[in-house]
């Protein structure tokens, strides 16, 4: 058994010391991109040198490293897609490619990953684009330090900047993605890391989540986008230290929750958003040292919420803290700052002794009359908000946080 491993070893090691280098320049005998993949046999690297190369339905058919020299461009001329990957072992690494085709029944894409497994592609910059780089059906790859930049108008007629579709083990990190659909997208995708990230000022949401399981996201930036950040249908999610900036409008949001379970959302930032969270059918969440700064509403609450608890956050300076569209609570609030809190604290322990009621009756007259969001600053209103804390009638009657901190948790 010992021989016929050293014997392998020994022939995988002749094998790839037989790889060549092909290169490919306008003045080479090798001119394009796709001559080059003809060109070249199994694990060969192929060298572009810096200039503009016109070609497009690119397929990389075998393991080969492509990289470019100084960002040569390819153009598709608008003709199509440019690179399709259909083999494993591929590597793509420092291209700008542009000119992406758009149609109404295809999504092209500059670059398509197809059936792969252990791809990368880094360091490459995509403009005027349909889509930008689209995984399917592929496991085990690396997309990282790419810069996307889109320029979407109108939902109907673009495409996102990273899309992943049944493809599971993907690492998306420092990427900046801007002016797409949605910045990145996982449909059906498991055990993936989004890190690192910036994705911004895309039409609809800088993140998508739909049917993907066991994924991480963290430390990555989601600012002045259409509606925020979506995540929906999925379970047993990390988002950890993400900032969600500047998503305003009136369907916005820093991150909508529909029908997720089991996750945990720790050591975020929401700021300035119309809505920090916004949740629907999510249970069995952990929401722990985030914080929820300047927002419209920092948390809204829609229903068929259970057994979550948001314990050490900091509520500062939102229009409302909490808002409940229902009297019934299930859900644990304990040891957050609420810098609208007005109790006392007697023992010097660091804990109000008077427990906070972040619910609020006129966050539940605003939603259901929107109208009305004209008297927040009223004093009647501060009126009827003090007469509903003292006896409660429209808002949870036992949704308090006990333990209500006097300074802000500091992490």
């Amino acid at each position: 058994m010992k021989k016929s491993i050293a014997f392998l070893v020994v022939m995988l090691m002749a094998y790839f010391g037989n790889a060549q280098i092909v290169e490919v320049c306008n003045s080479c005998d090798i001119t394009s991109v796709s001559e080059a993949i003809t060109a070249a046999k199994d694990f060969d690297t192929v060298i572009v040198k810096k200039g503009i190369y016109k070609d497009y339905n690119i397929v990389i058919d075998k393991p080969l490293t492509i990289i470019g020299e100084n960002h040569p461009v390819i153009d598709g001329e608008l003709k199509g897609e440019i690179v399709t990957i259909t083999s494993d072992n591929v590597t793509l690494d420092g291209f700008s490619i542009i000119n992406v085709g758009t149609s109404y029944t295809e999504d092209y894409a500059a670059i398509r990953v197809r059936r792969s497994n252990n791809f990368v592609i880094k360091n490459v910059v995509l403009e005027k684009l349909f889509f930008g780089i689209y995984v399917e059906k592929s496991s085990y790859g690396k997309i990282y330090k790419n810069k996307i930049i889109g320029d979407a108008v109108q939902e109907y007629n673009s495409g996102n900047g990273i899309q992943l579709w049944y493809s599971n083990h993907i690492e998306i990190e420092n990427n900046y993605v801007a002016h797409v659909r949605d910045g990145i997208y996982l449909e059906f995708s498991d055990d993936c890391l989004i890190k690192n990230n910036v994705s911004t000022e895309n039409l609809r949401y800088g993140l998508h989540f739909m049917f993907s399981n066991n994924d991480t996201y963290q430390d990555n930036t989601f600012k002045n986008n259409g509606a925020g950040v979506a995540v929906m249908f999925s379970k047993k999610l990390k988002m950890l230290n993400n900032t969600f900036k500047e998503n305003w409008g009136t369907a916005s949001y820093g991150m909508l929750l529909k029908e997720i379970n089991d996750a945990e959302i720790i050591g975020n930032t929401f700021e300035k958003n119309t809505i920090g969270i916004n949740i629907e059918g999510s249970n069995r969440i952990v929401y722990k040292n985030n914080e929820f700064l300047n927002n419209g509403w920092a948390v809204k609450v829609r229903g068929a919420c259970y057994a979550n608890s948001f314990v050490e956050n900091n509520f500062l300076y939102n229009s409302f803290d909490v808002s409940y569209n229902s009297k019934v609570n299930d859900n644990v609030f304990d040891r957050n700052y609420w810098s609208n809190y007005t109790g006392y604290d007697l023992n010097k322990d660091g804990v109000g002794d008077v427990p906070y009621r972040p619910v609020k009756l006129f966050s539940y007259i605003v939603n259901r009359t929107p109208e009305t969001i004209i008297l927040l600053r009223s004093l009647f209103i501060d009126i009827m908000d003090f007469s509903e804390k003292v006896s409660p009638v429209f808002t949870p009657d036992n949704l308090f946080d006990n333990n209500p901190l006097i300074k802000k948790n500091t992490w």
